[in-house]
């Protein structure tokens, strides 16, 4: 049935995928809510928050009457004293759904908070009715245009990475393990896009690895404004699938975001599977999905497709595996904080 979810809980929703790209950036992050989505920010959506990580995140406290009147100039008042009290580098506003319904004209909220204040405002104009992917395409879009200074030129050693995010890693420790690994492979200097200045010198790489389908909007823009190079890539699937010859001769379908899924159907191609169809709630970017690949809008498409003994083999998080009752085969464990929420 349309709309029913009777195993899938919601994923991380838009907010949530702009305020992981903020996160310790050293700016004031005000979410423009009433304060259910900050809530869902702070105690589901970032992992980083339980691991002695800081960042100075504040729900704008909209009552019935501030959203139904447009009182703007309240939040700006609150925006400006949080920031009295606060030693931030900027501030970025961050869209839900009650703003969204009534038309907020958040550019407008942006220019009147930027007249009250000393530090640059960014606005992102996220709805809450979107899911994660579409929060960090939008955040990095901001923040790039905000932040990048034109006159960087590309340093031969450096590498970006787009997307390292715990939305889309498998563990906690994923971001520092994508440094390291970078490091071993002979880059002398890693931007991960976690602090404001590798947006500001974002031209100073050589390449940009993109881990997920929510980067490449602004690798495509760092390469038509710097000429920067960019390539798919996900780390640290050696470490989750050590046995690639679980997938021998098996139909295996993976459910995850696109760029994970085609970077493992790459890597278990040594164990010669007969087919492998990567599935996905979240972007497809043609470029990355080959034929057969599937985008699922609901609960009931993942489960026709998954539970009914087309495949040999299930990749995906492990909460997925309740909506499967049916399935006899072997399902495999690939972690998607977006997902399941679970480190």
């Amino acid at each position: 049935m349309k709309g029913l979810w009777k195993y899938i809980a919601p994923f991380a929703p838009d907010q949530s995928g702009a305020a992981a790209v903020l996160y310790g950036l050293g700016g004031i992050v005000v979410i423009c809510d009433a304060g259910g989505c900050a809530g869902n920010i702070c105690g589901f959506d970032e992992p980083r928050w339980f691991s002695g990580g800081k960042s100075a995140v504040f729900s704008a406290g909209l009552r019935d009457m501030d959203a139904i009147l447009g009182r703007d100039d309240r939040l700006v008042a609150k925006l400006c004293d949080a920031a009295g009290q606060i030693e931030a580098s900027f501030a970025a506003i961050v869209g839900t759904p009650v703003p969204s319904v009534i038309g907020t004209d958040y550019r407008a909220l942006q220019r009147m908070a930027e007249k009250k204040l000393d530090i640059p405002v960014v606005s992102i104009d996220t709805t809450g009715m979107a899911v994660y992917d579409k929060g960090i395409e939008k955040a990095y879009m901001a923040l790039l245009q905000a932040f990048a200074e034109p006159s960087v030129k590309a340093e031969k050693g450096t590498a970006g990475v787009l997307g390292a995010l715990p939305l889309d890693l498998m563990r906690p420790g994923d971001m520092d393990t994508i440094r390291s690994m970078l490091l071993q492979q002979g880059w002398q200097h890693i931007q991960l896009y976690d602090c404001l200045d590798d947006f500001r010198q974002a031209g100073r790489a050589a390449v940009n690895f993109v881990i997920s389908p929510a980067g490449l909007t602004a690798a495509r823009y760092l390469r038509k404004s710097f000429g920067t190079a960019y390539a798919p890539a996900y780390f640290g699937l050696p470490l989750q699938f050590p046995d690639t010859s679980l997938f021998f001769r098996k139909k295996v379908l993976i459910v995850h975001q696109q760029g994970a899924a085609q970077a493992l159907r790459k890597y278990i191609g040594q164990g010669q599977p007969e087919q492998v169809t990567a599935a996905t709630w979240f972007m497809q970017p043609r470029e990355w999905a080959c034929d057969g690949d599937v985008v699922l809008r609901e609960e009931d498409d993942f489960c026709r497709l998954a539970d009914g003994g087309r495949f040999d083999v299930i990749v995906g998080d492990r909460y997925f595996k309740k909506a499967l009752p049916h399935f006899t085969g072997t399902y495999l464990d690939f972690p998607h904080f977006a997902v399941s929420g679970r480190l």
